[in-house]
């Protein structure tokens, strides 16, 4: 498919399509990167949260939005699909936090207030919208003057589009082939949720995917204005490769995520 047609609402009407098997497979357990790592290690990357107002920028079905909210932040949530914000605000009238949803892309104007926010977060969605530098610009947009943006993406070094495992003889992971890092090409991910011990048949998803570079990510957020705080690449902890094995590619042979803070200038 061309770079030109993966347009927000190309992207969109992917994640409609996706919406109701994501939401099942979620509740079911299955997401297990996030069980288990990316969100763990994200959480302590924020630190605490308490009385914080926060935006999430590609908040899916609010799963991530509604766990900050219990630890006493004041969330927003927003996403470019209808169907997932649906999702969203049926657990918050189920379940009332105080999260104020909208549909949006996190590229434009998200129609949340200026300066109004201490933390702009998202979690593993800015790789997946057409115009990450339209993100910086509504990040800065939306931030107090001090405030904090903090952001998980797949590490752009190593979640390459010509990623492939290498195997030993007997079947062992030895390596990670990297391959096509400028390969800026737009395309759709076919992939699914799997999980150790797991057996049932697992519906694959259609993802679409914007290769960047590690400068890709990082210049656009220096010339927003932002200034870059921190940087890490976390690693499984042991719990999480006891109970998923194949955690141990991303500790002991490659990075899997990469996460970025960074601040408003204060102007006050």
């Amino acid at each position: 498919m061309s770079a030109e047609l993966f347009t927000d609402t190309l992207v969109a009407n992917h994640w409609d399509q996706n919406a109701d098997q994501w939401k099942k497979d979620v509740e079911a357990g299955l997401d297990v990167y996030r069980d288990l790592f990316t969100w763990p290690a994200f959480e302590q990357f924020l630190g605490d949260v308490t009385n914080k107002h926060i935006i999430d920028l590609g908040c899916g079905e609010g799963t991530n939005t509604r766990k900050l909210a219990r630890a006493g932040a004041h969330m927003s949530g927003v996403d470019l699909s209808d169907k997932m914000i649906a999702h969203a605000i049926f657990e918050e009238q189920r379940t009332p936090l105080d999260i104020t949803y909208a549909t949006s892309s996190f590229s434009t104007n998200t129609g949340f207030p200026t300066s109004a926010y201490d933390m702009v977060i998202s979690t593993l969605a800015l790789m997946d919208g057409p115009d990450f530098e339209g993100a910086m610009h509504e990040a800065f947009r939306l931030l107090k003057p001090g405030g904090t943006l903090a952001f998980s993406i797949l590490h752009p070094c190593f979640i390459t589009p010509g990623l492939a495992w290498q195997k030993d003889k007997n079947g062992h992971t030895t390596g990670l082939i990297v391959s096509k890092y400028y390969d800026q090409n737009h395309f759709a991910d076919q992939w699914k949720f799997a999980r150790h011990g797991h057996n049932s048949k697992v519906q694959r998803f259609s993802v679409p995917r914007f290769p960047r570079t590690l400068s890709d990510y990082l210049n656009p957020i220096i010339k927003t204005g932002l200034q870059i705080k921190e940087i890490q690449e976390p690693k499984p902890t042991e719990e999480a490769i006891q109970q998923e094995p194949r955690f141990h590619r991303w500790k002991d042979l490659s990075a899997f995520l990469l996460m970025v803070k960074a601040t408003k200038p204060d102007t006050a």
